[in-house]
C-alpha cells in the first residue's frame, strides 16, 4: 500500500462500484476521510465501510453537492455508466453524459472553489486508443484510435485536463480490463467455463489489456501521492494477453476447458457496434506506471487469476 504522506479528504465518485469500494477501504485504511458522492445516499451507506461519509449528487446537474469539492484536498473521479453494452442512442447519450458531462460539471466545481484541491484523478480507459493490431505496442504517447469509444475518452480526458489550468495537479487513469473478485469483466467471463463450455472470443488473436483490481488501487494511490504523476497513465499488467491466453489461463485455474470459441457473429448479434469491444483489442503497456517505480502486485495471468479464483 502507498503510504498517505499526511492525512487527505478525498472526494470520490463512484465510490459504491467494483473499484470503488476497495478504494474507499483502502483509503479508510491508510487514515485518509472519504466523501463518495452518490446518487442514493441511503444505499450508499449499506455499502459502505465504516467512516465513509456519503452525500447526494446528480452527475448532470448543479447541487448542494458542489460545496464538497471546496473541502477536499483530493478528487478521484469513477463514475460511469458501462460501455459493454448495445449502444443504443440512449446508451451513447448516458455514456457520455455519465463520463465528458460529469466531468466537465466536477471541474467546473473545482474552478468555483475558494479552496482547491491539491490533485484531481480522473478514470479514463484504454479504449483511447480504439481498435489496433495484435503486434502494435502503444504508451501514453501513443496517438488516439478511431470510433465511438476512442472518441468518448478523448473527449472525457479533454474535460479532465481542464483542472490542470486551474493549478490543480491532473492525472487521467486509462484502465484497461479489471480482473477482479465480485464484479467486472471477469465475473461475465466466467459462467462458461462453470458450464464446461469456457473458450476465447473470436478471432481470439485480439490483445486484452488486463489489469488486476488491487493494482487498479495500487495505481490510484500512486496517482494521489506522486507528484509527479499527471496527465495520463496506462493502468493494466506489463503482460497483456491474447483473448486465447485469458481463456486459457481462466480454464487453467479453474481446471476447466477452455478450447470452446464464441464466433464473433454471436457478439456482434448479442452487442451490436459494442461488440468491438471484446472482439478487438490493444497491445497496451504501462510505460508512465514504471518510470514512476510502481511495482505491479499482479503482473503475469496466471497468479492474478488464482488470487481471484482461489477455492
Amino acid at each position: 500500500m502507498v503510504k498517505s504522506a499526511v492525512v487527505k479528504t478525498v472526494l470520490l465518485t463512484g465510490g459504491t462500484g467494483f473499484i470503488g469500494l476497495r478504494l474507499t477501504e483502502t483509503l479508510l485504511q491508510r487514515g485518509d476521510r472519504v466523501t463518495v458522492l452518490t446518487r442514493d445516499p441511503n444505499r450508499a451507506r449499506s455499502k459502505l465501510p465504516r467512516g465513509a461519509t456519503a452525500v447526494a449528487w446528480d452527475p448532470e446537474h448543479e447541487g448542494p453537492w458542489l460545496d464538497e469539492i471546496g473541502r477536499a484536498s483530493a478528487i478521484v473521479h469513477l463514475a460511469g455508466e458501462p460501455a459493454a453494452q448495445r449502444w443504443t442512442d440512449e446508451a451513447r447519450r448516458a455514456i457520455v453524459a455519465s463520463r465528458v458531462d460529469s466531468t466537465r460539471l466536477v471541474v467546473e466545481g473545482i474552478r468555483r472553489a475558494e479552496a482547491k484541491p491539491d490533485v484531481f484523478v480522473c478514470a479514463s480507459a484504454v479504449g483511447y486508443y480504439g481498435p489496433r493490431p495484435p503486434g502494435e505496442l502503444l504508451d501514453e504517447t501513443s496517438s488516439r484510435g478511431e470510433g465511438f469509444l476512442a472518441d468518448v475518452v478523448d473527449r472525457w480526458e479533454a474535460e479532465a485536463a481542464k483542472a490542470e489550468a486551474l493549478g490543480v495537479r491532473t492525472v487521467m487513469l486509462r484502465i484497461g480490463v479489471v480482473l477482479g473478485e465480485g464484479g467486472g469483466a471477469l465475473e461475465k467471463m466466467l459462467l462458461p467455463f462453470k458450464m464446461f463450455a469456457g473458450g476465447p472470443i473470436a478471432p481470439g488473436s485480439q490483445v486484452i489489456a488486463w489489469v488486476h483490481a488491487e493494482d487498479v488501487v495500487g495505481l490510484t494511490l500512486l496517482a494521489l501521492e506522486d507528484t509527479r504523476a499527471r496527465g495520463p497513465i496506462n493502468v493494466v499488467s506489463p503482460e497483456p494477453a491474447t483473448s486465447k491466453e485469458l481463456a486459457s489461463a481462466i480454464g487453467h485455474v479453474m481446471r476447466r476447458p477452455s478450447w470452446f470459441t464464441t464466433p464473433e457473429i454471436a457478439v456482434k448479434v448479442a452487442l451490436g457496434e459494442a461488440s468491438m469491444v471484446v472482439t478487438t483489442g490493444q497491445r497496451v503497456a504501462p510505460t508512465r506506471a514504471q518510470e514512476l517505480g510502481y511495482v505491479f502486485q499482479y503482473p503475469a495471468l496466471v497468479p492474478a487469476l488464482a488470487s481471484i479464483l482461489r477455492p
